[in-house]
Protein backbone atom coordinates (compact mmCIF):
# COMPACT_ATOMS: atom_id res chain seq x y z
CA UNK A 1 0.00 0.00 0.00
CA UNK A 2 1.54 3.31 -1.13
CA UNK A 3 1.12 6.50 0.91
CA UNK A 4 1.67 10.07 -0.23
CA UNK A 5 1.97 12.87 2.31
CA UNK A 6 1.10 16.10 0.50
CA UNK A 7 2.24 19.38 2.04
CA UNK A 8 0.98 22.69 0.59
CA UNK A 9 3.53 25.40 1.42
CA UNK A 10 3.86 29.13 0.87
CA UNK A 11 6.83 30.96 2.41
CA UNK A 12 7.37 28.29 5.07
CA UNK A 13 11.18 28.26 5.16
CA UNK A 14 11.15 28.82 8.92
CA UNK A 15 9.33 25.54 9.67
CA UNK A 16 9.21 23.32 6.57
CA UNK A 17 12.48 21.48 7.22
CA UNK A 18 11.50 20.56 10.77
CA UNK A 19 8.04 19.49 9.63
CA UNK A 20 9.34 17.23 6.87
CA UNK A 21 11.99 15.64 9.07
CA UNK A 22 9.31 14.78 11.63
CA UNK A 23 7.39 12.60 9.17
CA UNK A 24 7.93 8.83 9.53
CA UNK A 25 9.93 6.84 7.01
CA UNK A 26 8.07 3.61 7.79
CA UNK A 27 4.57 2.70 8.94
CA UNK A 28 2.92 -0.65 9.60
CA UNK A 29 1.25 -2.13 6.49
CA UNK A 30 2.51 0.73 4.30
CA UNK A 31 5.00 -0.44 1.69
CA UNK A 32 6.11 3.00 0.53
CA UNK A 33 5.90 6.55 1.93
CA UNK A 34 6.56 9.51 -0.33
CA UNK A 35 6.47 13.20 0.56
CA UNK A 36 5.32 15.85 -1.89
CA UNK A 37 5.66 19.56 -1.19
CA UNK A 38 3.79 21.97 -3.44
CA UNK A 39 5.75 25.22 -3.23
CA UNK A 40 2.97 27.67 -4.00
CA UNK A 41 4.98 30.53 -5.46
CA UNK A 42 7.14 31.11 -2.39
CA UNK A 43 9.61 33.99 -2.38
CA UNK A 44 11.83 32.38 0.25
CA UNK A 45 13.77 29.07 0.40
CA UNK A 46 10.76 26.80 0.98
CA UNK A 47 11.45 24.72 -2.13
CA UNK A 48 15.20 24.43 -1.56
CA UNK A 49 14.80 23.38 2.08
CA UNK A 50 12.11 20.85 1.14
CA UNK A 51 14.37 19.21 -1.44
CA UNK A 52 17.23 19.02 1.05
CA UNK A 53 14.84 17.28 3.46
CA UNK A 54 14.17 14.60 0.83
CA UNK A 55 10.77 15.69 -0.48
CA UNK A 56 9.64 15.81 -4.07
CA UNK A 57 8.85 19.45 -4.83
CA UNK A 58 6.43 20.84 -7.40
CA UNK A 59 6.58 24.62 -7.79
CA UNK A 60 3.86 27.04 -8.79
CA UNK A 61 5.33 30.05 -10.54
CA UNK A 62 2.66 32.24 -8.92
CA UNK A 63 0.94 31.99 -5.56
CA UNK A 64 -2.36 30.26 -6.36
CA UNK A 65 -3.60 29.77 -2.82
CA UNK A 66 -4.28 26.78 -0.58
CA UNK A 67 -6.87 25.32 -2.92
CA UNK A 68 -4.55 25.63 -5.88
CA UNK A 69 -1.81 23.78 -4.01
CA UNK A 70 -4.20 21.03 -2.91
CA UNK A 71 -5.45 20.58 -6.49
CA UNK A 72 -1.86 19.95 -7.56
CA UNK A 73 -1.41 17.45 -4.72
CA UNK A 74 -4.56 15.55 -5.73
CA UNK A 75 -3.58 15.52 -9.41
CA UNK A 76 -0.14 14.15 -8.57
CA UNK A 77 -1.57 11.54 -6.21
CA UNK A 78 -4.05 10.37 -8.82
CA UNK A 79 -1.48 10.27 -11.61
CA UNK A 80 0.96 8.24 -9.48
CA UNK A 81 -1.81 5.87 -8.31
CA UNK A 82 -1.28 6.21 -4.56
CA UNK A 83 -3.52 4.12 -2.31
CA UNK A 84 -3.69 6.75 0.45
CA UNK A 85 -3.17 10.50 0.43
CA UNK A 86 -2.60 12.53 3.58
CA UNK A 87 -2.64 16.32 3.56
CA UNK A 88 -0.40 17.84 6.21
CA UNK A 89 0.13 21.53 7.02
CA UNK A 90 3.58 23.07 6.69
CA UNK A 91 3.42 25.42 9.67
CA UNK A 92 4.26 22.91 12.38
CA UNK A 93 0.82 22.70 13.97
CA UNK A 94 0.35 18.97 13.30
CA UNK A 95 2.09 16.11 15.09
CA UNK A 96 3.49 13.42 12.84
CA UNK A 97 2.81 10.92 15.65
CA UNK A 98 -0.90 11.25 14.80
CA UNK A 99 -0.38 10.02 11.24
CA UNK A 100 -0.92 6.27 11.95
CA UNK A 101 -4.33 6.83 13.55
CA UNK A 102 -5.38 9.21 10.77
CA UNK A 103 -4.71 6.67 8.04
CA UNK A 104 -6.03 3.61 9.89
CA UNK A 105 -9.75 3.96 9.00
CA UNK A 106 -8.97 4.35 5.28
CA UNK A 107 -6.31 1.63 5.27
CA UNK A 108 -8.73 -0.97 6.68
CA UNK A 109 -11.70 0.13 4.61
CA UNK A 110 -13.85 1.76 7.29
CA UNK A 111 -13.84 5.23 5.68
CA UNK A 112 -13.02 6.94 2.42
CA UNK A 113 -12.01 10.22 4.09
CA UNK A 114 -10.68 10.96 7.57
CA UNK A 115 -10.66 14.44 9.08
CA UNK A 116 -8.24 15.13 11.91
CA UNK A 117 -10.32 17.18 14.33
CA UNK A 118 -8.72 19.60 16.79
CA UNK A 119 -11.85 20.18 18.85
CA UNK A 120 -12.79 16.82 20.35
CA UNK A 121 -10.45 16.80 23.32
CA UNK A 122 -10.52 18.81 26.55
CA UNK A 123 -7.41 20.87 25.96
CA UNK A 124 -7.86 24.63 25.81
CA UNK A 125 -7.55 26.10 22.32
CA UNK A 126 -7.04 29.73 21.28
CA UNK A 127 -10.47 31.35 21.45
CA UNK A 128 -10.06 33.14 18.11
CA UNK A 129 -9.33 29.86 16.32
CA UNK A 130 -12.29 28.21 18.03
CA UNK A 131 -14.68 30.98 16.95
CA UNK A 132 -13.46 31.04 13.35
CA UNK A 133 -13.80 27.27 13.16
CA UNK A 134 -17.29 27.22 14.71
CA UNK A 135 -18.52 29.79 12.19
CA UNK A 136 -16.94 27.85 9.32
CA UNK A 137 -18.58 24.62 10.54
CA UNK A 138 -22.02 26.25 10.55
CA UNK A 139 -21.51 27.73 7.08
CA UNK A 140 -20.27 24.39 5.76
CA UNK A 141 -23.36 22.65 7.13
CA UNK A 142 -25.78 25.26 5.79
CA UNK A 143 -24.24 25.20 2.31
CA UNK A 144 -23.44 21.52 1.88
CA UNK A 145 -25.53 19.67 4.47
CA UNK A 146 -22.57 17.94 6.09
CA UNK A 147 -21.76 18.37 9.78
CA UNK A 148 -18.17 18.30 10.93
CA UNK A 149 -16.51 19.49 14.12
CA UNK A 150 -13.47 20.80 12.21
CA UNK A 151 -14.19 21.91 8.66
CA UNK A 152 -10.91 23.84 8.49
CA UNK A 153 -8.56 21.04 9.48
CA UNK A 154 -5.61 20.60 7.14
CA UNK A 155 -4.79 17.10 8.44
CA UNK A 156 -6.82 14.66 6.36
CA UNK A 157 -6.56 11.19 4.83
CA UNK A 158 -8.13 9.93 1.59
CA UNK A 159 -8.33 6.46 0.05
CA UNK A 160 -7.93 5.75 -3.65
CA UNK A 161 -11.63 6.17 -4.38
CA UNK A 162 -11.68 9.60 -2.74
CA UNK A 163 -8.51 10.64 -4.56
CA UNK A 164 -10.13 9.76 -7.88
CA UNK A 165 -13.56 11.28 -7.22
CA UNK A 166 -12.82 14.54 -5.41
CA UNK A 167 -12.64 17.41 -7.90
CA UNK A 168 -11.65 20.66 -6.22
CA UNK A 169 -12.47 23.94 -7.98
CA UNK A 170 -11.54 26.64 -5.49
CA UNK A 171 -8.08 28.14 -5.16
CA UNK A 172 -8.29 29.87 -1.78
CA UNK A 173 -8.90 28.99 1.85
CA UNK A 174 -12.52 28.06 1.09
CA UNK A 175 -11.22 24.75 -0.24
CA UNK A 176 -11.33 23.36 3.30
CA UNK A 177 -15.14 23.60 3.27
CA UNK A 178 -15.33 22.50 -0.37
CA UNK A 179 -14.02 19.08 0.63
CA UNK A 180 -17.35 18.45 2.37
CA UNK A 181 -19.29 19.36 -0.77
CA UNK A 182 -17.24 16.72 -2.58
CA UNK A 183 -17.75 14.19 0.20
CA UNK A 184 -21.52 14.59 -0.11
CA UNK A 185 -21.59 14.77 -3.92
CA UNK A 186 -19.64 11.54 -4.25
CA UNK A 187 -21.35 9.76 -1.33
CA UNK A 188 -18.01 9.19 0.37
CA UNK A 189 -17.84 7.79 3.89
CA UNK A 190 -16.01 10.05 6.30
CA UNK A 191 -15.07 9.97 9.94
CA UNK A 192 -13.25 12.22 12.38
CA UNK A 193 -10.23 11.35 14.50
CA UNK A 194 -9.08 13.62 17.36
CA UNK A 195 -5.60 15.06 16.88
CA UNK A 196 -3.30 17.11 19.05
CA UNK A 197 -2.39 20.54 17.73
CA UNK A 198 0.76 22.55 18.44
CA UNK A 199 -0.17 26.21 18.73
CA UNK A 200 2.65 28.71 18.40
CA UNK A 201 2.72 32.37 17.42
CA UNK A 202 3.99 31.23 14.03
CA UNK A 203 1.23 28.68 13.34
CA UNK A 204 -1.49 31.01 14.62
CA UNK A 205 -0.31 33.76 12.28
CA UNK A 206 -0.60 31.36 9.33
CA UNK A 207 -4.21 30.34 9.96
CA UNK A 208 -7.53 31.80 8.89
CA UNK A 209 -8.61 35.12 10.39
CA UNK A 210 -11.95 36.87 10.87
CA UNK A 211 -10.95 39.30 8.13
CA UNK A 212 -10.83 36.39 5.65
CA UNK A 213 -14.42 35.34 6.34
CA UNK A 214 -16.36 37.57 3.87
CA UNK A 215 -14.23 36.57 0.86
CA UNK A 216 -14.26 32.90 1.85
CA UNK A 217 -18.05 32.92 2.23
CA UNK A 218 -18.54 34.66 -1.11
CA UNK A 219 -16.41 32.12 -2.94
CA UNK A 220 -18.23 29.24 -1.23
CA UNK A 221 -21.57 30.64 -2.40
CA UNK A 222 -20.23 30.74 -5.96
CA UNK A 223 -19.31 27.06 -5.70
CA UNK A 224 -22.77 26.20 -4.42
CA UNK A 225 -24.40 27.84 -7.44
CA UNK A 226 -22.34 25.90 -9.99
Amino acid sequence: MKLLVGVPAYNESEMIGKVLRSLPEKLSKISKIDILVVDDGSTDDTGKISRLAGATVLTHLLNRGLGGALKTIFAYSHAKKYDILVTFDADGQHKADDLPKIIQPVSIGLADVVIGTRWKDSKIKPITRLLVNKIANVVTYLLFGVYTSDSQSGFRAFNKEAIEKIKLKTDGMEVSSEFFKEIKRNKLRFTEIPIETIYTDYSRAKGQKFSDAPNVLFRLLLRLLE
